[in-house]
């Protein structure tokens, strides 16, 4: 599964968020993430993919895409 799959995965099981509206355009503030949903993502997205995102610092305005890319490289960098 692509880091983009797991993402979208995680964020329809936990936030309820239509799977439709999740593409890498997208700003995570369109899909109802506050500051404490974007803190609860990383925790499930390090649990999940094994990776330590302790240093992204992501805001509701960046967009899916921005986060695939941070999970990405620290995933890569794990290997």
């Amino acid at each position: 599964m692509s880091t983009a799959d797991e993402i979208s995965t995680l964020l329809v099981a936990n936030f309820g968020t239509d799977p439709a509206a999740i593409r890498p355009e997208v700003p995570l503030r369109q899909l109802r993430l506050d500051s404490l949903a974007l803190e609860e993502l990383r925790l499930l997205i390090e649990d999940r993919m094994g990776v330590d995102l302790d240093d992204v610092q992501l805001t509701s305005r960046d967009t899916v895409g921005d986060l695939v890319d941070a999970v990405h490289v620290h995933r890569e960098a794990a290997v």
